[in-house]
Order: C-alpha cells, then sequence, then structure tokens
C-alpha cells in the first residue's frame, strides 16, 4: 500500500554510503574554509618527552582535519626552518638550553612563542647519593674544585680528572663552557644519545660506580635513582653574556643553567595560515607528573611512543577535544 514512498533497499544502501562519505569529508577538513590544506610540519627531536608531546599534538591536529607531517630536526638548527616557514611547530624549547636560541628568532618577527607547555624544565649536573661519601661537600659546586672529589668522579679515560657525561653536542647547554669558565678539574664526554645517556646511568647505579651526568626532568631518572643536582652560582642573563659578571671576571657561563618553562615555538605564519591549529597549539598543556608517568611506560615499560599517545588520546578526550574547539 505505502510502496509509492518506500526507498528499496539497494538505494537506501547507497543514499546511506553516500552520506557516509559526506560526513567524513566534512571531518577531514578544517572547521575554518579559509585554512590551508597544506601539511603542518611538526619537528622531532632525540628525547622521549619530545617525541611524546609531538605525537600527542600531531594526533589532536589530525582529530581536527589537518594533514601533519612529522620533520627530524636538530634542537637549535630547527629554528632556521622555523624562520622560513619549512618548518611549522617545535613543541618543546626549555628555556635551560634554548633560551638564547628561541630569542633570537622570535626577535626576526618570524618565529612565534606560542605559551608555556605547562611543564617545568630543570637539566643540571646530577649525581647519585652513595658518591656524597666520596665528596661529603656536595651539592655545592665548589666540593668539585677539590682534586680528591674530582678524581672520585674520573675514569680511565680522563683520571686525574673527573669525567662528566653531558648529553648530545646537539643539545647545547655550554657545559664546556662551565668547566673552562669554572675551572673545575673535569672533562667533558658527550653521550651520543638520549638512550645511551640513561643507559650509562642504569649501568653505574647498579654497580654503584662513580658518575656525574646531565639529568633533566620531567623525566624517570630523577624519581628512580637516589641523587642530587650540583648547587653552581644561580643563572643570570648576565652570567651568559657578560664575562665580566660573576666569579671568572674573564669568562661567561661561569653559573649554573638557567631553570623555568619548556616552551612551545614555531612558524609565525602559523595563525594566518591554519588559526585553529594555532589556537590549539597555544591550548596544550601537560605537567611534569604526567609527563614523567608516560616517558616512564616508554623508556622503562617497553611500550611504543604510539601506543602511550594512543592511550593518552583516549582517556583524555575531554581534555583535547577542548583545544580544538578554541
Amino acid at each position: 500500500m505505502h510502496s509509492a514512498n518506500l526507498i528499496s533497499g539497494r538505494t537506501f544502501r547507497q543514499v546511506t554510503a553516500a552520506l557516509a562519505i559526506t560526513a567524513a569529508t566534512c571531518l577531514a577538513v578544517p572547521a575554518s574554509a579559509q585554512e590551508s590544506s597544506d601539511p603542518i610540519k611538526l619537528t622531532l627531536h632525540d628525547w622521549t618527552g619530545q617525541l611524546i608531546t609531538t605525537n600527542i599534538m600531531g594526533e589532536v591536529l589530525k582529530k581536527a582535519g589537518y594533514s601533519i607531517e612529522y620533520v627530524q630536526a636538530d634542537y637549535l638548527a630547527q629554528f632556521a626552518g622555523l624562520e622560513t616557514g619549512d618548518l611549522h611547530i617545535a613543541m618543546e624549547m626549555w628555556e635551560t638550553t634554548g633560551r638564547e636560541a628561541m630569542d633570537a628568532a622570535t626577535a626576526t618577527g618570524k618565529v612565534e612563542n606560542f605559551g608555556p607547555t605547562g611543564m617545568k624544565a630543570k637539566e643540571e649536573w646530577w649525581y647519585p647519593a652513595y658518591m656524597k661519601e666520596k665528596c661529603p661537600d656536595l651539592p655545592n659546586w665548589e666540593a668539585l674544585k677539590d682534586e680528591t672529589c674530582a678524581e672520585a668522579f674520573s675514569t680511565a679515560e680522563t683520571a686525574p680528572k673527573g669525567r662528566y657525561l653531558g648529553g648530545p653536542v646537539t643539545w647545547g647547554g655550554f657545559d664546556d663552557e662551565r668547566v673552562e669558565a669554572l675551572d673545575l678539574p673535569f672533562e667533558v664526554i658527550h653521550a651520543g644519545t638520549d638512550a645511551a645517556l640513561f643507559a650509562e646511568l642504569e649501568s653505574a647505579y647498579q654497580r654503584k660506580a662513580p658518575i656525574m651526568l646531565w639529568v633533566y626532568a620531567p623525566h624517570w631518572a630523577p624519581a628512580k635513582f637516589e641523587g642530587e643536582w650540583v648547587e653552581f652560582p644561580e643563572y643570570t642573563s648576565e652570567c651568559y653574556n657578560d664575562p665580566a659578571w660573576g666569579s671568572n671576571t674573564s669568562a661567561a657561563y661561569d653559573c649554573g643553567k638557567p631553570f623555568g618553562e619548556i616552551w612551545k615555538v614555531g612558524w609565525a605564519g602559523l595563525k594566518e595560515n591554519w588559526p585553529g591549529a594555532h589556537a590549539a597549539v597555544t591550548a596544550f598543556t601537560i605537567d611534569n607528573d604526567e609527563m614523567g608517568a608516560m616517558i616512564t611506560k616508554v623508556d622503562l615499560d617497553g611500550m611504543s611512543v604510539d601506543d602511550v599517545v594512543t592511550e593518552w588520546m583516549g582517556a583524555n578526550e575531554d581534555r583535547w577535544s577542548g583545544w580544538i574547539k578554541q
């Protein structure tokens, strides 16, 4: 009786499929028709936390319909690409090591500081608590000037000088300059990778072997191992830029590393080309405890970065969906 008003099963399936395609298409493009369809390029570096923050941001932008590319880039040299617009977003620029490069780039007007990530950075010379027996005046940095203390941190390749295991040379940090400026009887040896740095800490700690190295937070190491950061003269911008400042009036870097924010930075054209993405990156925030837990899952529990990011996305949908509704 009502056959004239019915749609055949086949036709119904065709209409349903067409509607599904249309809906998918709507979800696959940014909300603003004016936004560029070009891929947004996010930089990847060589430490676990940065890979996590970058992949989280990339997945969030994908949810908003953007095309994403990940580009391996040098931590400090990336600013050349950010200034030209060949790279677009760098999710972690640490106050401790990258402030000068960031300030120089933003001063050109071609790079924008998108604000803090919510994480607080600490990077400094670190030693296990068991080394205090051999160098009891630590954490005061002046204890390292004592030859007996320095020798306690030596290895066959550096003796009688102490050995300081720094991060990969691409991280910056001015440790070689710090040793010279403070006249420390130490030799700086740079680890090849982030993984090598902390593998050596694991090995030394298990054997109660001497080690002084670059440790940073947020990270699992300060939570897993008992130890302390060396207390150098407090950082000021003058320390890095004015040799007359500090205990050595003829050399800069006679102080510790700065502490502070971990920043999000990127190409100044991001806001004009992808305003929705710009709003999402600006809104992104994660704290030290949350990041430390995710780094632990990758570095200690054997999960992949992709799996940790997927888990985080599933548990925090209300949070990240708010970033893309800005």
